[in-house]
């Protein structure tokens, strides 16, 4: 059976987390369907859902989807990337790739008000984790009384999302729900792991200084400042954790320098240089995100949220200007294309649409 008929009875609906699950079912089905046959793209389900070009190859109607979709965007606990087909991976001390594999949860099944009987994944918390000074102490510890969903002393307990659910073990639960997999990973707090993402652009300017155009849709094109990481290998924004008491705009100004300015192993003199350009420039940041990230290294009980800035190098005299080093989290750093074809790191691809949108740049 195909989409269009599926998606013409939902579009009838109001918008609900019922008919986006359902749609989200049937659109990972087509992906996988023309995957088997062949057929590949770096398109995510979000990009379709907001392209009615792709929703045309895809046999869908816009106008007549136009509440499914806007069902689609709004079902806030679907998350993708931190759920079965997609493993967890851990790289051990001696360098090996660990593979940790979730269970399946359809996507009826993710939010933790739907009953799921035979849900029971297993638990992984890796080993350095549980010894690591900056991370949270197993729940039931001794001495260990954490304040969730609210500041605990200079850890943030809280989500960008709303208040989270807890088990009956008195664990936080995943605020987009089952993940198919329990304990905490590889990351340090028990419920949200704050980061912050700078997304730093410029234009794409010819040898003459003009800006590029797009031949497609006429407007300028936009780069970002990207990082290859050396975990996955995939291409990201300089983000990084925020430190307990450390203000967000503080953790972005230090990401950016020392991913994207190698802070950590110039000299002084070019540290004193780059702090005072840096330091100018992230006076002007703008927050286009706050909230939950579809990272792959989410789990039932520990989750990464991030809060997204955007600076932007209008004339290219700033940031745009310097040579760009990758830093120790990164093993290649490049200013890179704004185009709905990227394919990025967790949904960093939704910070960089957005940067796109408030500049009116291609995408």
């Amino acid at each position: 059976m195909g989409l269009r008929p599926v998606l013409s009875v939902l579009s009838t609906h109001q918008p609900t987390y019922l008919p986006a699950c359902i749609t989200v079912s049937l659109l990972h089905w087509t992906f996988w369907l023309l995957g088997a046959i062949g057929w590949s793209s770096p398109w995510s389900i979000s990009t379709v859902c907001q392209r009615s070009d792709l929703l045309t190859v895809l046999d869908l109607d816009f106008d007549s989807t136009t509440s499914t979709m806007s069902a689609l965007r709004t079902a806030r606990y679907f998350h993708v990337k931190c759920r079965f087909p997609h493993e967890y991976r851990y790289k051990g001390p001696e360098g090996q790739i660990q593979r940790i594999v979730r269970q399946e949860v359809p996507a009826g099944q993710i939010a933790w008000d739907t009953p799921y009987d035979v849900y029971d994944p297993i638990s992984f918390t890796a080993p350095h984790v549980l010894t690591a000074p900056w991370a949270d102490p197993p729940i039931g510890q001794a001495g260990f009384h954490p304040r969730w969903n609210q500041r605990d002393g200079p850890v943030n307990r809280q989500s960008h999302e709303g208040v989270y659910l807890m088990s009956d073990q008195q664990a936080p639960l995943n605020i987009r729900g089952r993940t198919g997999l329990k304990g905490r990973g590889t990351l340090g707090r028990w419920g949200p792991n704050h980061a912050a993402d700078p997304v730093v652009t410029r234009w794409h300017r010819d040898s003459d200084g003009q800006r590029r155009i797009h031949p497609d849709s006429q407007k300028p094109v936009l780069q970002f400042v990207a990082i290859q990481r050396r975990d996955t290998g995939e291409w990201a924004t300089p983000g990084g954790m925020v430190d307990p008491g450390e203000l967000v705009s503080e953790t972005v100004k230090r990401e950016f320098m020392e991913e994207a300015m190698d802070s950590t192993q110039a000299t002084a003199q070019e540290k004193a240089a780059n702090f005072e350009m840096v330091r100018d420039f992230f006076t002007r940041g703008q927050e286009i995100y706050a909230g939950y990230v579809d990272d792959p290294r989410n789990t039932d009980q520990a989750w990464m949220e991030t809060v997204a800035f955007l600076f932007h190098d209008d004339t290219g005299s700033e940031v745009g200007q310097f040579e760009l080093k990758a830093g120790d989290d990164a093993q290649a750093l490049q200013w890179m294309d704004i185009s709905s074809d990227l394919n990025l790191y967790a949904s960093h691809i939704n910070f960089i649409q957005k940067a796109a949108e408030l500049q009116d740049a291609h995408w």
